[in-house]
């Protein structure tokens, strides 16, 4: 059930759906960064006042936060499924191919938490921290997917597990630094297909 916040805008009371500003929000987030979005950006895009927003999510800091958890349970839901894949290689599979979905769309923007983790400035040094903690926390558990792959002889014994986890997040991120700038869905099929075909199997 969505939810609604009254707010005044020119004297007027009004309501506005929080979960549709929020998504609006990300929208922005998404396309121009943390530090690129303006709060004119923002509260253009969410239809709503300054006022309005900081009584509703907080501060930037705040907006920001809660558009990256929206991001997480929405565009990233592919993550938590893909680690549930009974071999590393379907693992690895649901993770370029989920990541594809995202970043071969008609509007490629790149993954957020690249976007997030790239800020700068001490104003967004909380930000930076914040996504790169989360990305470290998916990056364990892939880690310990790959281990237990390896100590179920899925993976070949020589295989370092840790290596593996690093390769394929590089993967994913080159993956969303090109199609930040503009790379085709075709361009980005290809490095999901030579990603799986170099896979080690046992």
């Amino acid at each position: 059930m969505k939810s609604s916040t009254a707010c005044v805008a020119r004297g007027r009371p009004r309501e506005f759906d929080t979960d549709q500003a929020l998504a609006a929000a990300l929208g922005v987030f998404w396309s121009k960064g943390y530090e690129g979005a303006s709060m004119a950006d923002l509260t253009e895009a969410m239809g709503i006042t300054k006022p309005s927003l900081y009584a509703a999510f907080g501060n930037k800091e705040a907006l920001f936060t809660k558009a990256l958890d929206l991001y997480q349970r929405e565009k990233l839901a592919y993550v938590g499924e893909g680690l549930k894949a009974p071999t590393a290689r379907g693992v690895a599979e649901h993770f370029l191919r989920g990541a594809l979905e995202i970043y071969g769309g008609q509007q490629c923007r790149g993954c957020l938490t690249v976007i997030g983790a790239s800020a700068c400035g001490d104003e967004a040094e909380s930000i930076r921290e914040q996504v790169v903690a989360r990305g470290a926390a998916a990056k364990q558990a892939l880690l310990e997917r790959f281990e237990r792959a390896r100590q179920e002889g899925d993976l070949p014994a020589h295989i370092d597990a840790q290596g593996l986890a690093a390769y394929l997040t590089a993967v994913l991120q080159g993956m969303s630094v090109q199609a930040g700038a503009g790379a085709s869905r075709a361009e980005l099929e290809q490095l999901v297909e030579t990603c799986l075909s170099t896979w080690p199997t046992a």
